[in-house]
């Protein structure tokens, strides 16, 4: 099977772990972290061009401690595109906050700007747009929207690292910018989260969010959780850092060998960088027209052994406990692009011959009258 995405580890990640668990320095509560956190952190504000980064134990915590350090809680409300993964939602409800739901643009999956700017209400204090598949939003009528109502924009490039819109990186155009490095994506930690920003002042208020509030001893200042980044986590990430160029490379040379094997296939759209937008092809994502043939399609080439996976199918709105909490929402263009969209493999592990046998399955499976009735499989968490 090729996979559709697969952690890239080293001897070097090897050593440096080990050399941990040698001086049993596992993890540690001091304000700043301890020194692999604070090796990771150096190098990706080095990488990202910003000010500051504050490590912590997942994506999904980078998210809640931003909307704690920006002030989100109850009462308020929040946009948020429901084509994501689940985590950017429950971030805000964790928060205490009330998710809003966005449509998106057809074209690249990101958020619709102008829905947004229709749900804007009074009790609207964030925005939460999402470099989905590591395709950029256009960041700058995200910024105007939210200059004009006053609105923190909080990205969640939890799946864009290394993508840049304007040739600047993602996550480093709003209060903050929020990153995962869970197994699958360009950079892993196996768990792991980053956030990043300008703004010294919400720096240390996120440094102690991730430390239970404190700053010395038992001192708690704010309403903090144990989010903080362990010593083994912070130590492969750090030498995955190293590495970051090399691999994005690899991603970039398979997408585009499978954008040049795909050209003029029938019945399936692209992914289509443009000139202000890079991506890191942490995803290569088409959307089939046909959107019935869609379940078939991917059943068919995960029998031929390619990790072909949907992401996002319910997209969050339809998920049972976000159905209950927004039943009227209707986000026309999310339930179009859940019904049609297919990922396939392109991550630093797979071979040319794997990129075009992957192709040439997809073409198969395109024009074969039987993949439409195929059964559908479930997808993975990305």
């Amino acid at each position: 099977m090729i996979p559709i995405n697969k952690p890239q580890l080293g001897e070097e990640e090897k050593r440096e772990v080990m050399s941990v668990i040698e001086e049993n320095a596992l993890t540690s509560a001091a304000a700043d972290g301890g020194k692999r956190v604070r090796d990771f952190e150096s190098l990706m504000k080095e990488y990202l061009g910003c000010k500051h980064v504050i490590a912590v134990n997942s994506g999904t915590a980078a998210l809640h401690a931003a909307l704690l350090a920006a002030g989100i809680g109850p009462g308020d409300e929040v946009l948020v595109p429901s084509f994501t993964f689940v985590a950017t939602a429950n971030a805000v409800v964790a928060a205490g906050a009330k998710p809003v739901f966005v449509d998106i643009e057809k074209h690249d999956y990101t958020i619709d700007v102008s829905d947004a700017k229709r749900k804007v209400t009074r009790k609207t204090k964030a925005v939460i747009p999402v470099h989905l598949y590591g395709h950029p939003c256009d960041m700058d009528a995200v910024s105007e929207l939210a200059q004009k109502r006053s609105l923190a924009v909080i990205e969640d490039a939890c799946q864009s690292l290394g993508s840049t819109y304007k040739k600047r990186q993602t996550g480093t155009f709003g209060a903050m910018g929020c990153f995962s490095m869970y197994a699958s994506k360009v950079l892993t930690a196996g768990e792991g989260g980053a956030i990043a920003t300008d703004d010294s002042r919400l720096a240390d208020e996120l440094k102690m969010i991730r430390n239970h509030g404190m700053v010395k001893g038992y001192d708690t200042r704010v309403l903090g959780l144990n989010l903080r980044l362990p010593e083994l986590a912070a130590a492969i990430a750090k030498v995955q850092m190293a590495k970051l160029t090399s691999m994005l490379a690899a991603r970039r040379k398979n997408a585009e060998l499978m954008s040049e094997l795909l050209q003029g296939a029938k019945d399936v759209a692209l992914p289509q960088e443009s000139d202000d937008r890079v991506f890191n092809w942490y995803l290569y994502t088409v959307c089939l027209a046909k959107g019935a043939a869609r379940d078939g399609v991917m059943a068919r080439l995960q029998k031929e052994g390619i990790g072909a996976t949907v992401y996002y199918n319910p997209p969050v709105h339809k998920t049972p406990y976000y159905r209950k909490l927004s039943a009227a929402t209707k986000l026309p263009a999310t339930e179009w692009c859940a019904g049609r969209v297919l990922s396939l493999p392109v991550h630093p592990g797979v071979g040319e011959g794997d990129v075009r046998r992957t192709a040439a399955e997809l073409v198969l499976a395109l024009s074969s009258p039987t993949t439409a009735s195929a059964a559908s499989s479930s997808p993975s968490q990305p």
